[in-house]
């Protein structure tokens, strides 16, 4: 019976993932329609292949298929959202440098680990604490925004759809890893959850005066796995 859970809930973290993966298609095409990334950082897209990699890596090592499959797909789709906005970005050698950065930590840390083959369980250990890292410096960047609302009592600049559907995200993620016994997977989706908790908490004390604010104007953030 376990087993079956396992199997649904992998499945369905899976599809929801991908789905607020995608939410990416929705800023580049705005990018393709003005032909300019205007005052929009790419950032978050090469951190976004940076995170999907790390997590790819760490689903091979530990033959976690649901883990492979997911980070496949995303690491594709954020490696495309980077290409994009490179195309229609104005600073292109400042974003080529990020990403060269980006590329030199994720080839750093699979040399690393690959000298380390003699001891899976220590290869294992060592991905999941980057893993794990990498995904609370993604889940701890909101902390701004928050302090925002709190100063202006006004939770308009969140974006309500992405809070929600990544605290769903983290919960199903956060339930399989207790299901699997992964703590490298329950860590950062606990905090997850948390975090987006606290944002929801904000949009009933402090209540948008619309919902047309920034947040929903062009979300930005796209958080990985």
């Amino acid at each position: 019976m376990t087993l079956a859970y396992d199997s649904v809930l992998s499945t369905t973290a899976v599809i929801s993932t991908v789905f607020q993966f995608l939410s990416g298609t929705v800023i580049c095409r705005k990018y393709i329609q003005k032909k300019s990334t205007g005052e929009s950082s790419g950032v978050p897209f090469i951190c976004g292949f940076l995170s999907c990699s790390f997590w790819l890596r760490y689903g091979v090592l530990t033959n976690e298929q649901s883990v492979v499959m997911v980070n496949m797909i995303g690491s594709t789709l954020f490696l495309v959202y980077t290409l994009v906005y490179y195309v229609f970005t104005v600073n292109k050698r400042a974003y080529v440098k990020q990403f060269a950065i980006v590329l030199a930590i994720l080839i750093g840390v699979i040399v690393y680990t690959n000298s380390l083959q003699d001891d899976p369980q220590k290869m294992i250990y060592i991905t999941g604490i980057v893993c794990c890292v990498v995904t609370v410096c993604f889940f701890a960047a909101p902390l701004t925004s928050l302090v925002h609302v709190i100063r202006v009592k006004n939770s308009e600049s969140l974006p309500l759809p992405l809070i929600a559907t990544s605290f769903f995200v983290s919960l199903q993620w956060l339930i399989y890893g207790v299901l699997i016994s992964d703590s490298f997977i329950q860590i950062p989706n606990f905090l997850g959850c948390l975090l987006s908790l606290l944002q929801l908490g904000l949009f009933v004390l402090y209540p948008p005066r619309s919902y047309s604010g920034q947040g929903y104007k062009l979300l930005e953030q796209a958080v990985p796995f």
